[in-house]
């Protein structure tokens, strides 16, 4: 069940994450510059592909009220019990937040392909933040729990708004001849500085609210070494944008090199949504 939870927390979490930040990219960041693109086959494959992806997250969000269900009552039967699940969707905070959650997931399946770029963005920005309240933040009660809940809505939109770029950029590489992709990077470069630094003051906060301290101690077992393996990688995708940025300024953009960089940044980023699908159901290690 634990293993279960996990892989479904990882293609859950995934899911969402491009969902908002490639609405974001499309329709607020770069709309000016994809008009064209948007309007020829690959942007109306690409619509298509956004919306098997918010299939996959109505799926998974499903998928992940089953086996907590399951997780909770201990048994694997209980995945599939109307009684088990109607008690969890009730009875506990999970329930309350997944409740709001599967309705904006469900809404946003059936209105991608029909609502307004405004409309999907809001519905895919909601999508996300109702994850936060169903993290550790929900261990406090209080100003510092609602604080903090604000604190991962904040990380979250700026992990979003990160990968769904990379996202798009690699679609971008792939098959856009009508897009300045200069342009396009060397402005996602440009916007990328504020969303390290949201990234990193969201996620500083996070763990010193949930240790006690600046890391968990001991730093190399259980919840702190899972911690450092995500904080690694962060740092491995911060030297890839560092190099992304130098290539977007070359006099002619080495296509073929922003490819292998932007792929093994994508590669860096699903290793630390892992860990981070693994941190979730683990209890934070106090300083």
């Amino acid at each position: 069940m634990h293993e279960g939870l996990i892989l479904c927390r990882f293609i859950h979490f995934g899911a969402v994450l491009l969902l908002f930040g490639m609405a974001l990219f499309r329709s607020r960041l770069f709309g000016p510059w994809l008009r064209a693109f948007d309007a020829g086959p690959a942007g109306l494959h690409l619509q298509r592909r956004t919306g098997v992806l918010a299939g996959i997250a109505l799926a998974s969000a499903l998928a992940w009220l089953m086996l907590t269900a399951a997780y909770l009552s201990g048994e694997w039967a209980s995945a599939v019990d109307p009684q088990t699940l109607g008690l969890v969707l009730g009875n506990t905070w999970f329930g309350h937040v997944w409740v709001v959650h599967l309705v904006l997931n469900a809404l946003l399946v059936i209105f991608c392909h029909r609502a307004t770029p405004g409309a999907v963005l809001t519905l895919n920005a909601l999508l996300l933040m109702t994850l936060a309240p169903v993290g550790h933040g929900a261990m406090f009660d209080g100003i510092k729990g609602q604080l903090l809940i604000v604190n991962q809505m904040l990380h979250l939109l700026g992990v979003g708004t990160w990968l769904g770029g990379l996202a798009m950029l690699a679609v971008l590489l792939k098959s856009a001849k009508s897009v300045d992709l200069a342009a396009v990077l060397r402005r996602f470069s440009g916007i990328g500085y504020g969303l390290v630094a949201i990234i990193i003051a969201t996620g500083l906060i996070n763990v010193r609210a949930l240790t006690g301290g600046l890391w968990p101690v001991p730093a190399f077992d259980g919840f702190g070494l899972v911690l450092t393996v995500k904080a690694t990688l962060v740092l491995g995708m911060l030297v890839l944008a560092a190099l992304n940025r130098r290539l977007a300024h070359m006099a002619e953009l080495p296509v073929a090199r922003l490819k292998l960089s932007v792929f093994a940044e994508g590669l860096l980023g699903a290793g630390a949504l892992a860990a981070v699908s693994l941190l979730g159901t683990l209890p934070p290690m106090l300083a």
